[in-house]
């Protein structure tokens, strides 16, 4: 310690802004509080597919469809597909 801050060697100094710029330039995920499989669905929403297409697409079965889709409302806070197509869109899913 030098006048109350920390000093480290060049390595210590090149590890650690690797770490904390890892991820800059990188994309953030949308809606990060959506699971990857309930992103998937979202996408699909958004793309204009109904339950069965998505199912046979994602290799589901329709009940889990309908079941991350009423997750994905809730956690959206959304009432309806078509706001959560808006919704999709605003936040950069095509």
């Amino acid at each position: 310690m030098a006048a109350g801050e920390a000093v480290y060697g060049p390595h210590v100094a090149r590890r650690l802004k690797a770490f904390f710029t890892a991820g800059a330039g990188m994309a953030a995920k949308p809606f990060p509080e959506l699971s990857d499989g309930e992103r998937e669905v979202l996408r699909l929403v958004a793309a204009g597919l109904g339950n069965q297409a998505i199912a046979q697409r994602l290799h589901l079965s329709e009940k889990t469809v309908r079941n991350r889709v009423s997750t994905i409302f809730t956690k959206l806070d959304v009432a309806n597909r078509a706001e959560a197509i808006v919704k999709a869109r605003q936040g950069g899913l095509n």
